[in-house]
């Protein structure tokens, strides 16, 4: 399926991509492929998004979001616990530039449980023993260059986790994770469109106007920063 800037979406596995019929038949797995291909169609025709740009440090295991070049917050992340890189089945995390390519989770609650990206209709609290779902909200990322050209089909996401008390280190599987209320944020303010960077340097050294990775600074540009 070509979308209108010429670029191909992919799905997930090969019994997904069967899609003759399939909206006129009772819900299926081919038929929510097709249902969620159609509304990343949709996105991809509006406005991208130029306006805002993330970038992620695995040094620092932080995440800063810009508009025009200004720096609004960072936040803590956590990265892969398996390292870098892009090779499927890895579990890794890509480096290089990316978009945000898919935003799903409209108005959840956070803790709402997504499977397959959609919605199990269960909210976990943070921190609830032995749970690991993706929860609240998902940015779906999309590589523009070699190193990172696997991500959408590998589903590389932004998302919320349960495991709060990880964040800060790396312990994904190869997405970024977040806190649920600092996913909210993120995700109600960038767009499809939106440019991500993620880099192995110190954030200080990628983002312009941020005197510490680390800590408030009354230098620090940025009107919040979220520890």
């Amino acid at each position: 399926m070509k979308i209108d800037n010429g670029r191909t979406i992919g799905f997930d596995t090969p019994k997904e991509s069967g899609c003759d019929g399939a909206l006129l038949r009772p819900d299926t797995p081919a038929r929510r492929s097709c249902v969620l291909l159609l509304a990343i169609f949709l996105a991809s025709c509006a406005a991208p998004d130029t306006q805002h740009q993330i970038v992620i440090s695995t040094r620092d295991q932080k995440l800063a979001l810009l508009d025009r070049g200004t720096l609004l917050a960072t936040y803590p992340v956590s990265t892969s616990k398996f390292g870098l890189g892009d090779t499927q089945g890895s579990r890794r995390t890509p480096l290089g530039q990316l978009e945000v390519a898919s935003k799903i989770g409209d108005n959840a609650p956070p803790g709402a449980v997504f499977k397959d990206r959609r919605r199990t209709g269960e909210v976990v609290a943070p921190d609830s023993p032995g749970r690991d779902p993706i929860v609240t909200r998902i940015i779906w990322l999309r590589g523009l260059e070699g190193q990172n050209a696997r991500a959408f089909g590998r589903c590389i996401y932004i998302h919320g986790t349960p495991e709060e008390r990880l964040i800060g280190r790396p312990a994904s599987y190869g997405c970024i994770r977040m806190r649920s209320r600092d996913i909210i944020q993120v995700y109600n303010i960038v767009g499809v469109g939106a440019a991500v960077t993620i880099v192995d340097t110190p954030l200080i050294s990628a983002v312009p106007g941020l005197v510490s990775g680390h800590s408030m600074s009354p230098a620090n540009t940025a009107p919040f920063v979220m520890r």
